[in-house]
């Protein structure tokens, strides 16, 4: 047996080279495919925050132009997730919340994702609320989701994707069978069932 032949640093390889695939990749090529095309959706809870700021851009300008917030110190601003409201009173705050609605209803924004902090007294006896916008589906309602749809016997696996959830089985009806599990389990907070493969 002669003796074995090595490249140089930049030249084409040797004949006889190992070019065994990274362990990374160990596995028949068929098995590899048949673990992608395996039918699935995603289970999550998204907001369009552009449409957000739509919204509350819009809500601004009413606010300016409406006679009954002439003069008032209404204002509402959004920190990544959170909303920030603050009005003179509590009549005023109201008015608030409906305009909110009224205007993420118009951008497509589901109004369910708010979740409404308890108002505080702020400076000059107005008050401040904060509002959570729900996004993610999170530890508890993932176990809600995953409960449901194992009791309802469907042939499906659900694993959690940091805060997805992916359902996973062999047949088109026993997915679209979770999602009306799901559905009808009434949850407030709003979710979307996305990336359908078959």
């Amino acid at each position: 047996m002669g003796q074995p032949v090595f490249a140089r640093p930049g030249s084409v390889p040797a004949i006889g080279a190992d070019f065994r695939s990274p362990a990374r990749y160990i596995g028949s090529a068929k098995h590899r495919v048949e673990e992608t095309t395996v039918p699935s959706f995603d289970i999550v809870s998204r907001i369009d925050l552009a449409e957000v700021d739509n919204a509350l851009a819009g809500m601004t300008r009413e606010i300016v132009t409406r006679f009954d917030f002439k003069g008032s110190k209404c204002t509402i601003e959004r920190q990544e997730g959170v909303l920030t409201v603050a009005a003179d009173d509590e009549l005023k705050l109201k008015q608030m919340h409906e305009l909110l609605k009224v205007h993420l209803t118009r951008r497509k924004v589901d109004p369910a994702a708010l979740e409404y902090k308890t108002p505080e007294k702020a400076s000059g006896n107005t008050l401040k609320q904060t509002i959570v916008l729900r996004q993610g589906v999170d530890a508890n309602l993932a176990r809600q989701l995953i409960r449901e749809i194992k009791d309802s016997k469907l042939k499906v696996q659900v694993s959690i994707q940091g805060d997805e959830l992916r359902v996973t089985g062999k047949k088109r009806d026993d997915l679209q069978g979770a999602i009306s599990v799901a559905r009808g389990m009434k949850i407030e907070q709003p979710l979307q069932y996305l990336n359908f493969r078959d």
